[in-house]
């Protein structure tokens, strides 16, 4: 049961953080809007407000607004024709498009500000594993040691000490200064160069003396400005790592078979929660971001081709013809529908193998 309510709690926030963006920019640059949905399909139930309906339907998997004016072959009454979506300047449309994706980095910072206003949890240096017949294992070090310092200098975080330990050379020592039992003792370590895996699967060489990190956490406490500083840092590394995940599907260096859908996500938002408001809120931060920049891919039907079509009619100064944007919607609209097919392909058979 916790799975299925974090799925709907993750989705509905995620989906009223987005469309609220479409609607909000919408409304002040001037755009009528005649619905506000969550979810797809048949309504539900729901309440006018106006001009606005504010509706729940059927499918929860998405939701929309419906602007006045949207399409440039709906009738619009001339008492509307002010408050038209597709009367108004290129400028005004991109921001009402753009308004959605940006809503949810947006959301994303704040999330990321709130938890990181809890502390920033960090990796100590605490040694989880030590692999046999590594530089370490020959060295002496064992697992539960806690390491203090490298070469004099102090590492805070499990973070700080691959760092000190990548930058080193093969075959110069470092020398590790680590706790056990209470007592510090200091050793050389020679790193040595191995082969490993980088966030994306690709193989990378690099200095290694042959630990893992344990799982014990510590939370560092930082004042409200830096854990805003912090938060948007962090959102523009999940930026990043979200696009590189794209490129790297694109040109195979990830498997598709990595890619999961509603069922995956219900899976970790329940594993989530149960770890606790910070993380749950974290993979809110995070999908918030993931939402954002799928958002804006230039495929037909997301946000991304309806700002790929503006910026085409920006420089043309004039409107793509509704048979060519006919055509890329329903390219679009197959692309997506594959997709789905592939991402809950993958989600029952990663259950099935379970």
């Amino acid at each position: 049961m916790i799975y299925f309510l974090s799925f709907i709690v993750v989705l509905g926030i995620l989906i009223f953080v987005h469309e609220f963006g479409h609607f909000i920019v919408a409304r002040k640059l001037g755009v009528g809007v005649t619905k506000f949905s969550f979810g797809f399909g048949p309504k539900l139930f729901g309440v006018r407000r106006g001009e606005t309906e504010y509706l729940v339907s059927a499918v929860p998997l998405g939701g929309y607004v419906k602007l006045v004016g949207e399409s440039d072959t709906e009738e619009v009454t001339p008492e509307q024709r002010e408050r038209s979506f597709s009367n108004k300047p290129v400028w005004v449309k991109m921001a009402v498009v753009a308004a959605g994706p940006i809503g949810n980095l947006a959301f994303a910072v704040l999330v990321f500000w709130v938890v990181f206003l809890g502390g920033v949890p960090s990796l100590t240096t605490k040694i989880g594993e030590v692999v046999a017949d590594s530089p370490a294992a020959r060295a002496g070090i064992a697992k539960g040691d806690v390491v203090l310092r490298v070469d004099g200098e102090t590492v805070a975080t499990w973070e700080d000490l691959a760092a000190r330990i990548r930058s080193g050379s093969p075959g110069k020592p470092l020398r590790i200064t680590f706790r056990r039992d209470g007592r510090e003792t200091t050793i050389p370590v020679s790193p040595e160069m191995r082969e490993g895996r980088s966030l994306f699967g690709e193989k990378i060489n690099e200095p290694k003396i042959g630990i893992a990190a344990g799982q014990e956490v510590v939370y560092q406490e930082i004042g409200v400005g830096d854990a805003f500083v912090r938060a948007g840092t962090e959102t523009g590394k999940l930026v990043y790592l979200t696009g590189m995940t794209v490129v790297k599907l694109v040109t195979r260096v990830l498997p598709s078979e990595t890619l999961g859908g509603p069922i995956l996500i219900a899976q970790i938002a329940g594993d989530q929660a149960r770890q606790g408001i910070s993380p749950f809120a974290y993979f809110l931060g995070l999908l918030s971001v993931n939402l954002g920049i799928l958002n804006l891919l230039p495929i037909p039907i997301l946000d991304g081709g309806h700002l790929l079509f503006f910026s085409v009619e920006g420089l043309m100064r004039k409107p793509i013809s509704q048979q060519a944007r006919a055509v890329a919607q329903q390219v679009g609209l197959a692309l997506i529908l594959m997709l789905t097919a592939l991402v809950f392909y993958n989600d029952i058979a990663r259950l099935l193998s379970r």
